[in-house]
């Protein structure tokens, strides 16, 4: 029988989630000025990152989330997520992908609580098991908060998916801590189908656990100009200064992701593996494998949609509409308050390029 984790609420745990990205596979759904992240996305009721809060909420009080987004957004977040201290919502002057979002919310956590033990997460995916995910993550806690060490939660493969990264781990046992092997970047199919036969590579969610003062040690290791840029900041950290002092200082760091910059560089890496129902549902496809078919396949959120002789479709709308759609085999109909994308599904890939 499985052991239940007893999970808690640490007063030193603290959640930091990435809100940066503008999700352009889901246009026109998600937009730069409202992307996927602020969207009801599953027609559940609430935002991507609004789910995201709600899984983490058995584990860090609400005065322990910290959002890293770009100015646009501060004021979304600040609407959808009203419990988090305005002071946590970290404006990126721009966006340089995801080591100087995590080491600019690593020093601030750092300031104000020396012994944090932190989660970092992405806002926008989904994740269906949410009570097997919250074991998880409090087992990752546990183990960070007296080791000088960063785990990274395995997502255990459906499918041989090419769209995402793998984590290796030769001796990977489902629900235990063990060191990582390697990183794999986004395979071709064969090579997919090699990683799920061989059972020991796991799907990279993105999601990290470790203490405030590692992660700030192996930034200072591996990607010391970022940390320098950092260093030059913290003065003006937690004062009127610090906004300024971020537009100056923060375009100046590195443009990598914490993947490069430490993830595949640190001997100090660990994976916990897991079947969590996890997506990061970064296309429509992804996203309509998660909504109720009817007997052909098609899928729809909107109050309603009507079909007709279609089949294998997904339709998106929103508000009180009447859609009707006839006809249709493996089709996307999506709309946004200004824009209509219908588009096969087999083509979704170049929906970036159609919408540019």
């Amino acid at each position: 029988m499985r052991r239940r984790f007893a999970i808690f609420a640490n007063m030193n745990t603290h959640v930091v989630i990435m809100a940066g990205g503008i999700g352009s596979r889901l246009w026109p759904l998600s937009t730069p000025d409202v992307p996927k992240q602020f969207i009801d996305v599953l027609g559940v009721g609430r935002s991507l990152i609004q789910l995201t809060v709600d899984r983490f909420a058995p584990l860090c009080r609400p005065e322990n989330f910290w959002v890293v987004t770009g100015e646009k957004y501060v004021q979304l977040v600040k609407q959808q997520l009203p419990q988090i201290p305005a002071d946590q919502i970290l404006a990126e002057p721009e966006g340089r992908n995801t080591a100087p979002c995590i080491a600019y919310a690593s020093w601030k956590i750092q300031k104000k609580d020396p012994e944090a033990n932190i989660v970092v997460t992405p806002a926008d995916a989904l994740v269906l098991r949410t009570a097997e995910f919250a074991e998880t993550i409090g087992k990752a806690l546990e183990f960070t908060e007296e080791r000088d060490a960063i785990v990274t939660v395995g997502i255990a493969p459906s499918r041989p998916e090419t769209g995402y990264g793998y984590i290796h781990a030769a001796e990977a046992l489902r629900g235990q801590i063990v060191k990582v092997s390697e990183f794999k970047e986004k395979p071709d199919l064969d090579t997919a189908i090699g990683y799920l036969e061989d059972g020991h590579f796991f799907w990279n969610a993105g999601i990290f656990v470790w203490n405030v003062n590692t992660i700030v040690t192996e930034l200072r290791s591996y990607a010391p100009q970022i940390a320098g840029v950092m260093d030059q900041l913290a003065p003006s950290l937690f004062t009127e200064k610090e906004q300024q002092e971020l537009r100056r200082l923060f375009p100046t760091c590195e443009k990598i992701s914490i993947d490069y910059a430490v993830m595949e560089k640190s001997p100090r890496i660990y994976v916990i593996a897991e079947d969590l129902a996890w997506s990061d549902l970064g296309s429509w496809g992804s996203v309509m494998t998660h909504l109720k078919a009817d007997e052909d396949g098609n899928t729809a959120v909107g109050q309603d949609v009507r079909l007709f002789d279609c089949n294998n479709c997904l339709v998106h709308v929103a508000g009180e509409k009447r859609v009707v759609v006839e006809g249709l085999d493996g089709y996307i109909v999506a709309e946004s308050k200004d824009s209509l994308l219908v588009c096969r599904l087999s083509q979704e890939q170049h929906i970036k390029e159609f919408s540019a």
